[in-house]
């Protein structure tokens, strides 16, 4: 039954449609100045008590911001950065917002730098990565390039060593010369070519030699090799463009461009970061911090942020958190299972009560007397004071919806839905069998002999 309750659609997300359901207009000029989610009347009928918190539709850009500021730094409260969770929850929407309507995670680039303090970090409108192992030349080459175009490659220019198992045959030194003129050849035509299409950054997956780094530093052109794969990736999706296996086919099609590209130094590290990037939709975090654990951390905290932002954009539904909407949960079951005749009535209400294991744990966590806030909470939803949850920095219980304690419906959807099947899967086994050790009632081993029954 819970399983059917926890499946409710949440509300439909269209204005009017909500409008005729509850009877009352939700239009900002019906409701005054205040944002419809601000309203008390945000029961919508379903079981779960979710609520709509505003469609994109009807809040303006900055205020759907400022949600989702509240929402990253919830998230952010309970983490090491807790203190810098202002700074952090508007770098984590900006990051989120420059992302298309899928909102894939792997565009996001968290780059982490030793060095320096947490409000140092930033956020790039673009693709940022570290500098690659160069060869002797790369400091002559430039730095800053305005509206380059950018090669994109998967080719090794560097001569390479010969294979292992293979022989060639020669009785003079021009054969030999010739093979050596043919080696070079072959490098310094595919170098012609990519300085010819026009690019001036040239990137590639495989290394770029020594050789072919004088040769693009004479020519005014940036190269780096060894590019993770990831960072050239998300550098075609912010500048355009396409990998290369050759370079007989470069042309303006196929070459990315930005507005600006520059090598930066950022802390110990030098970063290649392209910026005004025409199809942006990607970006890059760059971290700073003193200790190298400390910095991992910052970014698993920024990482749950990032989720619950995306989650909330996706699904505009959101609950109390602080174990209010369990406890609301806990108490139309118990409600409901007094209309219920039958074991069914027993079997509701031990799920409501399952349902007090969040608030309870919480207290736990936060070293409360659990027994004392749970019955506070039942009090208060008894009242009708549905978001009511736990109260961590005061020890008490509070209105989790006005103190913007929020989490995405869909979250606790699927969280109590998963559970549900869990426990139902467990209690559809009618019978477990055991598997003895193996070996415990086997004969013991006959006495060792010399073959052919003799005895030793």
């Amino acid at each position: 039954m819970l399983q059917d309750l926890c499946r409710g659609q949440c509300p439909p997300t269209d204005p009017g449609a909500r409008a005729e359901k509850s009877g009352s207009s939700l239009h900002r000029e019906d409701q005054g100045d205040r944002c419809p989610c601000q309203e008390r009347g945000r029961e919508v009928g379903l079981p779960t008590k979710a609520v709509m918190v505003c469609h994109c539709g009807i809040l303006l850009p900055r205020e759907m911001d400022d949600l989702l500021k509240k929402c990253a730094a919830t998230a952010l409260s309970s983490k090491v950065i807790a203190r810098q969770k202002d700074f952090f929850s508007q770098m984590v929407v900006d990051a989120v917002r420059h992302l298309d309507e899928l909102l894939p995670l792997n565009m996001i680039g968290i780059k982490k730098v030793k060095g320096g303090s947490l409000e140092e970090s930033r956020l790039i409108d673009g693709v940022g990565f570290k500098k690659t192992f160069s060869y002797a030349g790369f400091e002559m080459q430039r730095k800053k390039y305005t509206q380059p175009k950018i090669a994109l490659l998967n080719i090794e220019l560097e001569l390479k060593a010969e294979k292992e198992n293979a022989e060639l045959r020669i009785d003079n030194v021009e054969e030999y010369q010739k093979v050596v003129d043919a080696e070079w050849a072959i490098l310094y035509d595919k170098l012609e070519k990519i300085v010819d299409s026009g690019a001036k950054v040239v990137l590639s997956k495989l290394p770029i030699g020594d050789v072919a780094t004088q040769y693009f530093a004479d020519r005014d052109v940036f190269c780096a090799g060894r590019v993770p794969d990831d960072d050239l990736r998300r550098t075609i999706q912010a500048c355009g463009g396409a990998i290369q296996t050759s370079v007989s086919s470069l042309s303006d099609t196929v070459l990315g461009t930005c507005q600006l590209f520059q090598e930066e130094q950022i802390g110990g590290d030098r970063f290649n970061i392209f910026t005004g990037c025409p199809e942006a939709k990607t970006c890059t975090i760059i971290l700073r911090g003193g200790a190298e654990q400390f910095i991992e951390e910052t970014e698993r905290s920024l990482h749950d942020a990032i989720m619950i932002v995306r989650r909330t954009i996706k699904n505009d539904a959101i609950v109390a958190g602080g174990g209010a909407i369990e406890m609301e949960l806990s108490k139309y079951l118990r409600d409901y299972s007094k209309t219920v005749a039958g074991k069914e009535q027993l079997i509701i209400a031990a799920v409501a009560e399952a349902m007090e294991v969040i608030p309870r744990q919480l207290c736990d966590n936060a070293g409360f007397d659990s027994m004392n806030i749970l019955n506070r909470l039942r009090q208060k939803h008894a009242e009708g004071g549905k978001w009511f949850g736990v109260d961590i920095m005061n020890e008490d219980v509070a209105d989790n919806f006005d103190a913007c304690v929020w989490e995405p419906a869909m979250v606790k959807i699927n969280a109590i839905t998963g559970a549900t099947e869990a426990a139902a899967l467990i209690l559809s086994v009618d019978e477990t069998i055991k598997n003895p050790k193996s070996g415990a009632n086997d004969p013991p081993p006959a006495l060792p002999g010399r073959g052919r029954g003799r005895p030793m």
